[in-house]
């Protein structure tokens, strides 16, 4: 976060005689979230930096690493404060060892004094978070976070100006009001240490502070209007579910400040909230990332006279046009414009040629449907563009060689077509480069050819994805020797990977999945010791992986390695290098036939799929409780055995994924944690009634959303215990041996959008409870013993259905009319019933049977957390029983 440097308060300083000068300075920083890597230039002012660089060397000499002894020692009183503020701490990995009673606390860690009286002035007990990138060191952060209680003893640092508790975990707890009477304080940094409720109004007290920063907690209730009291303050961070009822004025006393950060501040009825902040006449920086602004106010001249950054983000409410509001294009100042996700439209507007100073421009995550506007690449002095997940078309032009001050470059996840200009090759300062043309049908090679002349040796991330690059991954990638991050997933490059590969030592993450490479790739891949993140499903890669071939992964974090045809041989007492791991797809790389013990050392494991590895043992009892943290498995396709005991279950992630089916588990089903969310066990052998599964602990709210029991040998009725699967939008009991009528309260599932009951042996007639299932889409009651007449409310409750299979039953009577109310309707399945009278003449007008089933519209979604479109069915056509299966999009016949 850029801002301003701390203020040192064993000497006085005039807040007025800070430098209000801009300098620039240019920082990487490299982001590796789910798609994208950026380095981008922060702006920084310098406030009072002469002073601010005296008393920096002051701190070599008297900072909290001690010192000279010749100086005051610590005055004892404080000391006895810090010790009981230590005393009230959790410091798991003992980082206040030296904090003990027979020492001088001036020479503490992370404490500093002043060299003449002795009183402490700053405490640094800040924690640093890890970057993306250094994922595989979160554990170690999490066991370096202070915790517990800030006790009030600190308030006998009569004289402490500077306080950093960021960085910690203090487990929501309110933050203490006692701070707000410590008005020594002129630096607070309370950011991302794990404090709730609601902010104190007391802070307001705190009149000599100059930095404030409460981001990143989970705060709740309103801002406290006295904040405002805070006359001199140039940096405010706040961040959280907060709001403010109604206007922003609170604002106005703070003329004085240069940054402002309402991270996440719900702002939606603050109507004034740019009259206000554009009478701010120092304010240099705006963070207002998801405060659902209103961009009503359309200001006749804009007085942000300094404003050099702006970041309004994931605002979403730029009125009915959805346009970027005017005023923006007079900040002739501005060198930071960051407006992503706003769901802004139409072409990127012209004004933002206006802005000739901008160095970053972040216009991701909209939906702009232009070609890229030529004026763009008349910006030359940008160095970070991100015109990302957008709709944008047509090519690039090649005039983006004049973009020569580009660090940054993401144009993917649009429409562009065609080929990547070879003046790409003129952006001599490019690090960090994304890419996904539709249809460019380039060759690997001319990329890496294009980027040789003075862009290779640069480069630190590559992602050239979903572009239909074809040829042979080329010795040229071995020059890419400070490249981080690589990406050619979604290609139809083919080949072995190169030996030159084993150059990139710095190589962190590497995705080269849904491509054709061949052979054994763990030969090159395997002295990449800094890897993090190995993406490779999907290719042809083929051969026998071995202990050597892993050993140098001791970094790993994410390791997806599907559908090729790879063989994992290890010894019986193998323990994996990469004992960081989050993340392993293993499917299908012959674990079996005994179940992989080695998997029970990776104790930080979140995401497991062994699937389709011919395992044939039963479950190991250290199997669950191994893995108490993790959110996802997927032990499918495999001979597993055995009975399910409940701990399975008891995971305490909510939203949990259990994938057990195609095995051979039997017995009877387990009890159900209520964190679980997606749930298959078809296709095993488990037997009995389910009511102790549907039943147990009657006032606990489960969260299941998809429960598939589909062929199995159940049996029994199904009890009348639905109100506690409020959030079941998914339920899957065909093939089974159960009897008797639907309960009542299956009434109660609002959202149910799927509900497959098929042979089974369900009696009675239609389910008049289902009439309240109004979301239904998908309804197979076929091959049942149901009777009666079909209902004619089903046309008038269940208008939403797109499937209904009621065949092989004892249904009598007409078919009544209602049904061609169901304009939806893409499959309608009677036969095999005792229906009398004529077909209605008007299902003629079910118009949706006719939908070509190639287009988008013959889709049937569904959609939960783990599944967009999952549906399947049985078709009687001319004699032949097809199952039809959709599953994201992909059409399968069993």
């Amino acid at each position: 976060m850029a801002g301003i440097p701390p203020v040192k308060a064993d000497s006085a300083v005039d807040h007025a005689s800070w430098s209000s000068s801009f300098h620039l300075y240019s920082l990487s920083s490299l982001f590796l979230g789910s798609d994208s890597v950026h380095s981008f230039t922060w702006l920084l002012w310098d406030v009072g930096y002469g002073f601010w660089r005296v008393n920096q060397r002051k701190m070599r000499v008297f900072g909290s690493r001690g010192r000279a002894s010749s100086e005051v020692a610590c005055i004892p009183s404080e000391q006895h404060a810090l010790l009981q503020l230590k005393h009230h701490l959790l410091d798991p990995s003992n980082r206040l060892a030296s904090w003990s009673s027979n020492g001088d606390c001036c020479k503490w860690a992370s404490v500093v004094c002043s060299n003449v009286t002795g009183n402490v002035l700053e405490l640094h007990l800040t924690t640093s978070f890890p970057n993306y990138d250094e994922y595989e060191y979160y554990a170690d952060y999490e066991g370096s976070w202070f915790s517990g209680e800030l006790h009030s003893s600190i308030l006998d640092l009569k004289h402490l100006s500077y306080l950093d508790l960021s960085g910690n975990d203090f487990g929501q707890i309110q933050i203490p009001s006692f701070l707000g009477s410590m008005t020594s304080l002129t630096y607070l940094n309370l950011s991302r240490a794990g404090f709730g409720g609601s902010i104190p109004h007391q802070i307001g007290n705190l009149s000599n502070l100059l930095y404030l920063d409460l981001g990143g907690n989970d705060f709740v209730g309103s801002i406290p209007f006295q904040i405002g009291n805070l006359s001199n303050l140039l940096h405010l961070g706040l961040q959280g579910a907060l709001t403010y009822d109604e206007t922003l004025e609170w604002v106005l006393p703070l003329s004085s400040l240069q940054y402002l950060e309402l991270k996440y501040v719900n702002l939606s009825t603050a109507s004034d909230w740019l009259h206000v902040l554009h009478s701010l006449p120092s304010l240099r920086e705006l963070h207002l990332l998801g405060c659902h602004l209103h961009h009503h106010f359309q200001p006749p001249t804009i007085n942000f006279s300094s404003l050099a950054i702006l970041d309004i983000s994931v605002s979403s409410n730029f009125g009915v046009s959805s346009m970027i509001p005017k005023w923006m294009f007079e900040l002739k100042k501005l060198v930071y414009l960051r407006l992503t996700g706003n769901q802004l439209q139409g072409s990127i507007p012209d004004g933002i040629q206006n802005l000739t100073l901008l160095q970053y421009l972040d216009l991701s995550g909209n939906s702009f449907h232009s070609s890229i506007p030529n004026w763009l690449y008349s910006l030359t002095s940008l160095n970070f563009l991100d015109l990302a997940y957008n709709n944008l078309h047509g090519t690039i032009s090649s005039a983006i060689g004049n973009l020569t001050s580009l660090v940054t470059l993401d144009l993917s996840s649009n429409k562009l077509e065609g080929t990547i200009p070879k003046s790409v090759a003129n952006l001599c300062n490019l690090k960090n480069v994304f890419f996904s043309n539709k249809n460019s049908n380039q060759q690997v090679s001319e990329i890496l050819e294009i980027f040789s002349t003075c862009v290779l040796p640069k480069l630190e991330t590559l992602y050239i994805t979903d572009s239909l690059l074809f040829g042979n991954l080329t010795d040229q990638i071995g020059l890419l020797k400070n490249l981080v991050s690589l990406d050619l997933s979604r290609n139809a490059i083919q080949g072995t990977i190169p030996a030159s590969l084993r150059n990139l030592t710095s190589l962190k993450r590497l995705g080269l999945s849904k491509n054709q490479f061949t052979g054994n790739p763990f030969e090159i891949l395997g002295s990449l010791s800094e890897l993090q993140y190995l993406s490779i499903e999907d290719n042809l890669f083929y051969g026998v992986v071995k202990e050597v071939h892993l050993a140098n992964f001791t970094r790993l974090i994410d390791f997806s390695a599907s559908r090729n045809q790879l063989t994992l041989n290890v010894g019986p007492n193998w323990r994996p290098s990469f004992q960081l791991l989050r993340r392993l797809e293993m499917p299908s790389w012959h674990l079996g036939p005994t179940f992989p013990s080695w998997l029970q050392s990776l104790k930080h494991l979140l995401y497991l799929d062994i699937s389709n590895n011919m395992i044939s043992e039963s479950i190991p009892t250290w199997f669950w409780g191994t893995f108490n943290t993790a959110y996802f498995f997927n032990l499918s396709q495999n001979c597993i055995n055995g009975e399910l005991p409940n701990i399975v279950m008891n995971s305490n992630i909510s939203g949990a994924y259990v994938d057990l089916s195609w095995n051979k588990m039997s017995g009877e089903l387990p009890y159900l944690s209520p964190y679980v969310s997606y749930l298959d066990l078809s296709s095993n052998q488990f037997s009995g009634s389910i009511t102790h599964f549907l039943c147990t602990k009657q006032d606990e709210l489960k969260s299941l959303e998809f429960l598939n029991l589909a062929s199995n040998n159940l049996s029994g009725e199904i009890p009348d215990c639905w109100m506690m699967w409020p959030f079941l939008s998914m339920l899957k009991l065909e093939d089974n041996y159960f009897t008797g009528n639907l309960p009542p309260t299956m009434g109660s599932l609002a959202f149910l959008q799927m509900l497959h009951l098929r042979d089974n042996r369900f009696s009675g007639n239609f389910p008049a409870n289902l009439r309240n299932c109004s979301k239904l889409i998908s309804l197979d009651l076929s091959e049942n013993q149901l009777s009666g007449v079909i209902p004619s409310w089903i046309g008038q409750s269940l208008l939403n259905l797109k499937i209904l299979r009621l065949a092989s039953n004892k249904f009598s009577g007409a078919i009544p009319r209602q049904i061609c109310d169901m304009s939806l309707l893409h499959i309608l399945d009677l036969a095999q019933n005792n229906l009398t009278g004529n077909i209605p003449k008007c299902v003629n007008h079910l118009s949706a049977m006719l939908v070509i089933n190639t287009s988008s519209e013959s889709y049937i979604h569904f959609w939960g957390n783990y599944s967009s479109s999952i549906v399947d069915v049985l078709l009687l056509l001319k004699g032949r029983v097809n199952d039809y299966r959709v599953l994201n999009d992909e059409v399968f016949q069993k």
